[in-house]
């Protein structure tokens, strides 16, 4: 049906195919079955014996937790070391990125050279304080980005930017006149952004302003996503307890519009209080989810899973990154397939 009227039945947004391209429809059909066979008398389920030997999940926890670390990647473990490389000489390259004279070309090609060490201390579940020690520069801009592009063949910030050219204006435009009207608890929250917003112009703030506006939208936990410090907070002055264990947006400021700073927290430690603007900011919290096989927490799904699909251009036919709490048939999110229909079907003229 869809590769015989795809400009009519095709998942699309701006150009790309999410997913295989037909999940919305195999979702309404799956919705009417149900609604079809659905009886008007309650059943009494028996429910299934089991010991403690046994799990009633499809696929077991260790594999399930596999599937979801390669979701996206395409070179998740390398094999095989570079050519002409050394245990040895991956170890001397590695110092030698912590040397503070090393220029940014240099830098790209050590991190590059060293990608398969990198993954493989990753892979074995080396923690966060380990990395930050021997590969301090992995938490930067430019080692994240060179690592993101080696495991998902992926630019983070350039694809991020681009998608954001395409369709930024489009879904702001969405979701201040269209999702507005359907949700009472969404136009509260658009007032009060929009309050603290106040004037504010330019893409950073809209980039914010998108990015809460989708937590709203998709009813999810802000704080799972930013935690709030003092303006002046050093650091090693936060209280990491209360800062989420995946990767958090730290933002020192009463909201995002009123801060100037952010640092990035991975595993309840500081590994970066330098970011140079929220863009930048927000690759590196979703880089992270890949770069250190870090799950999509169940608080976030949605949004995060939004942002991978039609801003980060990752876009797998099979699978998650969301740690799975019961066995889903698509292997899209319904409410994230939702709202890009709602998008592809919104007519808005970009003044």
């Amino acid at each position: 049906m869809v590769s015989k009227y795809p400009k009519s039945l095709q998942d699309v947004i701006e150009g790309d195919v999410i997913g295989q391209g037909y999940h919305s429809l195999v979702k309404q059909l799956q919705n009417r079955i149900e609604n079809m066979k659905r009886s008007t008398t309650p059943k009494i389920r028996k429910r299934r014996y089991c010991t403690d030997d046994t799990d009633t999940d499809e696929v077991p926890p260790e594999k399930r937790a596999a599937i979801q670390d390669t979701y996206g990647c395409i070179t998740w473990d390398p094999k095989f070391l570079p050519l002409g490389e050394t245990p040895e000489s991956q170890k001397e390259k590695r110092e030698k990125m912590k040397r503070p004279d090393v220029n940014s070309e240099e830098l790209k090609s050590l991190m590059k050279n060293t990608f398969y060490s990198q993954r493989k201390e990753v892979n074995q579940g080396k923690n966060i304080k380990h990395l930050l020690e021997q590969w301090p520069f992995f938490f930067e801009e430019l080692g994240m980005a060179v690592h993101f592009r080696e495991l998902t063949g992926i630019g983070l910030q350039e694809t991020f930017s681009r998608n954001l050219d395409m369709k930024g204006k489009r879904l702001l435009n969405y979701l201040n006149t269209v999702a507005v009207h359907k949700n009472k608890r969404f136009l509260q929250a658009l007032t009060k952004l929009k309050a603290m917003r106040g004037e504010l112009c330019g893409l950073s703030e809209d980039v914010k302003e998108m990015v809460l506006l989708l937590l709203s939208y998709f009813n999810e936990k802000e704080d799972a996503m930013f935690c709030y410090v003092e303006d002046t907070c050093l650091a090693e002055e936060i209280q990491m307890e209360k800062v989420h264990l995946t990767p958090t947006i730290v933002v020192c400021g009463q909201s995002c519009f009123s801060s100037r700073r952010t640092m990035l927290s991975v595993d309840r430690n500081i590994v970066n209080d330098h970011i140079p603007s929220f863009i930048s900011a927000l690759c590196l919290m979703f880089g992270s989810f890949y770069c250190f096989n870090i799950h999509y927490p169940s608080e976030l799904a949605s949004t995060l899973e939004f942002l991978q699909r039609c801003f980060f251009s990752i876009n797998p036919e099979k699978g998650t990154k969301v740690e799975k709490t019961h066995t889903s048939r698509l292997h899209v999110n319904p409410r994230v397939l939702t709202l890009i229909q709602d998008l592809s079907d919104h007519e808005w003229c970009d003044v």
